[in-house]
């Protein structure tokens, strides 16, 4: 089960203002990267589902994460379909990330009060989406559908919007800001 509400989740998200987003076959890797994220002040972070076994892997990194690193909330990305949501909560995963918009997922993660970012690409999904009870949205494919001028243009008719940028997010000043 999941350790962190929702809303600490949320708070968290908003706190520290990124997302890592990280997958690899290595537990060792993973782990590394988890505290040198844990190390610079990062406290939520998103494994994303990629490759086979990851949710075997997400389980162990959590367990790490939970015993070793405090404070650091762990969810899981990449999620597409209610099963592989489900599976991930019954590892503990304290948010789930979508590149897509499955009201289904949203009743699994509702009933266990888990966060849930759907992706979205246009006005009407991130409408369904708050609909659906989603905190903050993962706009995605963020480089393809619009980048910075997107969000401000949402954000101008719907200023209570939370929007998660993925996907050609680059480390200039001008692109993070």
């Amino acid at each position: 089960m999941a350790k962190y509400s929702r809303i600490e989740v949320f708070q968290a998200m908003k706190t520290t203002g990124v997302v890592p987003v990280f997958f690899h076959q290595d537990i060792d890797v993973c782990k590394a990267v988890v505290r040198a994220c844990y190390n610079g002040g990062i406290r939520v972070f998103e494994f994303v589902n990629r490759g086979d076994f990851a949710h075997e892997l997400f389980a162990e990194l959590n367990k790490y994460a939970l015993a070793e690193l405090p404070g650091m909330i762990l969810g899981a990305g990449s999620v597409v379909e209610e099963a592989t949501t489900a599976l991930y909560i019954q590892n503990g995963a304290n948010f789930i990330v979508s590149p897509l918009l499955n009201e289904n997922q949203a009743r699994i993660c509702n009933r266990r009060k888990i966060m849930w970012s759907p992706g979205c690409g246009t006005i009407s999904e991130i409408n369904k989406a708050q609909e659906l009870g989603a905190e903050v949205i993962k706009l995605f494919p963020a480089s393809e559908v619009g980048g910075p001028s997107f969000v401000k243009a949402v954000k101008a008719p719907m200023p209570w919007t939370d929007v998660m940028p993925t996907g050609g997010v680059t480390c200039e000043k001008e692109n993070l800001s």
